[in-house]
């Protein structure tokens, strides 16, 4: 045995939770969300508006992106159309939802590498995430 080391150490190195950003301005399903997500074992953070989705990406540097379409300043599309038009965060997959499925495809298409229609099982959004989490 190594002299340096006590017997019980353990120096093996645990991976880092991935992280996930979720943008939903509704205070109980964004509770919802973000207990279902830590206890999944992602770091998530929740916020209710962006009004800069790149400097809020740069802070927290996210594996993955959850947006809800209707936002109170700027709406999920939008923020998707942002990250996905960037040359630096294109690659950085989002999940979109909303309760206006068919709303929200007439307008356009935003970009988001996955859609799910509210409600949703929970079950559900994470086999999204981890298909998406490699």
């Amino acid at each position: 045995m190594d002299s340096n080391r006590r017997s019980g150490d353990d120096f093996s190195l645990k991976p880092k939770a991935r992280k996930i950003l979720v943008v939903e301005d509704d205070p109980a399903l964004s509770e919802i969300l973000e207990d279902f997500l830590t206890d999944s074992g992602y770091e998530t953070h929740v916020v209710n508006e962006v009004l800069d989705i790149h400097s809020l990406l740069e802070k927290l540097h996210p594996d993955l992106v959850i947006l809800d379409y209707l936002l109170p300043v700027v709406n999920g599309g939008e923020l998707c159309s942002q990250i996905k038009r960037n040359q630096l965060t294109c690659g950085l997959p989002v999940i979109m939802f909303s309760a206006y499925q068919k709303v929200l495809f007439s307008i356009g298409d935003y970009g988001c590498d996955v859609f799910i229609p509210k409600p949703f099982d929970l079950t559900d959004l994470l086999e999204k995430i981890e298909e998406y989490m490699i």
